[in-house]
């Protein structure tokens, strides 16, 4: 039981006298904001899809946008004025800082629009005595009309948003629960949003829909198509799915998949429901919660389709002169060791694929020939620079970038400011840690900041320049001070520079001063992970080699980047590429421990 409800269908036993949560008792005890407010859900079947992806990334800023129009509002400044001790401070409200927010510089307005997913049934898009209840899921039509108008005419209503092609399928499904099934009248479909709603979906052009009377299908048509599904009726669940990729719809009942009931499908299409008698009530299930039907595994064998012809390709018909995967991947690895400046990785690299093309060689009087990595100084400068970045020295970084590229900085605004912000980030981490009884250690979970190895490639030399390393016997409150002065020169050097995206920063930054250990706060800490170190050493690195004529990306990241704006052109219309995402295959691969 629940609410009153057995399976869907409403309980042949009297009712309990309490009200489901969702009753409209209740609403004028509610808050119009909390009510009336988004909900976000992820249907099972989309979960780890790039749309989720997007649409995720989308709430995340449209929120971000409004609190800080909310901060704005409150007059709050991205000020440092204050150079004591601030660890007895109450902590300020955290401004919603992520770390791509920190790392690259935010987007004012969203360029690529994500269509939402439908949540509820409309209430100001239906026809006649159709009341909606329960936050919008259920529909129930309550009476009004003559018994003439009953017999002739029908009274539907649309979902708030239309199904969204970029999800490469989509699926919903209906509960019937009136108690009486032999006068069921409901139809479930999908329609444009310019389609009359005083009859069922299916009769009018551009909607198709699946009636429980008689158990027809309807493309735009009052002449129907008998269905393999049959009639239906409480308490029977119904599902419909529209598969963008093939431009086919389908229906399920009670968690059994029928043919494909409509074909060339088109447009953009909302959720529609149908019904003619008073009494007759539903309960949608938009993937708020479990489906009857097992969608994912619909899901998971188009995902193994578009996998299966993926690897029917020949990489040998791709690239020229013909290589096989293994020496392209391999080629591909090579390049970006030597364009990021990892030699000493590179060569240990090539001199094992060299003794592996050796073992498996069949003719062992054939020299194998070996792979030659050039011993590169501009290599070895630009490592140098990045493992002091992911050492949390910025300021030695800095001072390298000086030495061996004067003016990369003057060039490059953007990094140069980025470079600073990180600075006065590692000083208040370094504060943070000294403060803490065990400074590897936050919350139980450790704090390694030692950089992978590969990171910090030596390349057969040791720094020269270590006299401006960060001092760690600084105490906890000398950090502090010296953090507050930064930040106030940070402040003061970029005051002129009135883009929102950079007022935006210096105040998320700033905001860590707010928490006595913001090692501590979840709200802040990702601002201090290590791995902001290395986004800060790549544009450095990039904007390095443009300076000297040479490619910004590595192939290998040129490839990643290309296949990923592909994936999204072959999304746009519900293509392939919705079943497909690169994490997906990143996230298959073996970890080494």
């Amino acid at each position: 039981m629940n609410n009153g409800y057995l399976d869907g269908a409403i309980s042949s036993q009297t009712r309990l006298p309490q009200l489901p949560l969702y009753s409209r008792a209740f609403e004028q005890f509610m808050h119009n904001e909390e009510h009336n407010k988004e909900v976000a859900f992820t249907p099972s079947y989309l979960d780890g899809s790039d749309y989720i992806r997007k649409l995720d990334e989308a709430r995340k800023a449209k929120q971000a946008r409004k609190e800080a129009q909310q901060q704005a509002g409150n007059g709050l400044s991205a000020g440092i004025t204050t150079t004591g001790a601030l660890a007895s401070k109450p902590p300020a409200s955290h401004l919603g800082m992520t770390y791509d927010l920190i790392e690259r510089a935010p987007t004012v307005d969203d360029e690529t629009i994500v269509p939402p997913l439908p949540t509820k049934w409309n209430k100001d898009d239906k026809q006649g005595p159709l009341e909606v209840l329960a936050d919008g899921l259920e529909v129930k039509y309550a009476s009004g009309r003559t018994t003439r108008e009953q017999e002739h005419e029908a009274c539907a209503i649309r979902a708030d948003h239309p199904m969204p092609w970029q999800a490469g399928l989509y699926y919903f499904e209906v509960s019937l629960l009136s108690r009486r099934r032999d006068e069921t009248t409901v139809c479930i479909g999908f329609s444009a949003k310019n389609v009359p709603l005083a009859r069922p979906p299916g009769w009018e052009p551009d909607s198709w829909g699946y009636h429980g009377d008689d158990g027809d299908i309807y493309s735009g048509d009052k002449i129907g198509k008998p269905y393999e599904g049959k009639n239906f009726g409480p308490p029977d669940i119904i599902g419909c799915g529209v598969n963008f990729r093939t431009r086919e719809a389908f229906f399920t009942k009670n968690g059994r998949q029928f043919k494909t009931a409509f074909r060339d499908i088109k447009g953009d299409l909302y959720p529609t429901v149908g019904m003619k008698k008073p009494g007759e009530h539903i309960r949608v299930n938009f993937g708020q919660t479990k489906f009857m039907f097992q969608i994912d595994n619909l899901v998971k064998k188009e995902q193994e389709k578009m996998m299966a012809a993926i690897n029917r390709t020949s990489m040998e018909r791709l690239v020229s002169p013909p290589k096989n995967e293994t020496d392209l991947i391999q080629q591909l690895v090579l390049q970006f060791l030597q364009h990021d400046g990892y030699v000493e990785t590179a060569r240990a690299f090539a001199e094992e694929i060299h003794a592996e093309k050796r073992d498996l060689q069949i003719d062992q009087q054939t020299p194998v020939p070996g792979i030659n990595i050039k011993d590169d100084e501009d290599a070895h400068h630009r490592q140098r620079i990045r493992r002091a970045i992911l050492e949390g020295d910025i300021e030695k970084a800095v001072k390298y970038t000086y030495t061996y590229y004067p003016g990369v900085l003057e060039e490059n605004y953007d990094v140069y400011f980025k470079l600073r912000c990180r600075t006065f980030i590692e000083m208040v981490r370094k504060s943070a840690e000294i403060s803490n009884s065990n400074a590897k250690k936050s919350n139980g979970h450790p704090y390694d900041d030692t950089p992978n190895k590969m990171d910090v490639d030596e390349n057969g030399f040791s720094d020269q320049m270590e006299e401006d390393g960060l001092d760690t016997q600084t105490d906890q409150e000398d950090w502090l001070v010296k953090a507050v002065q930064y930040g106030q020169s940070l402040q003061e050097d970029f005051r002129d520079d009135t883009r929102p995206e950079t007022t935006k920063t210096l105040n998320e930054v700033f905001s860590l001063l707010a928490y006595p250990n913001p090692l501590e706060v979840k709200e802040v800490a990702p601002l201090l992970d290590r791995k902001g170190r290395v986004a800060v050493a790549e544009e450095l690195n990039s904007a390095i080699l443009s300076s000297l004529g040479k490619s910004s990306r590595s192939a290998l990241e040129n490839l990643y980047g290309q296949t990923s704006v592909l994936l999204d052109y072959l999304r746009e219309d519900g293509g392939p590429g919705s079943f497909i995402t690169i994490q997906s295959v990143v996230d298959s691969i073996p970890q080494p421990f």
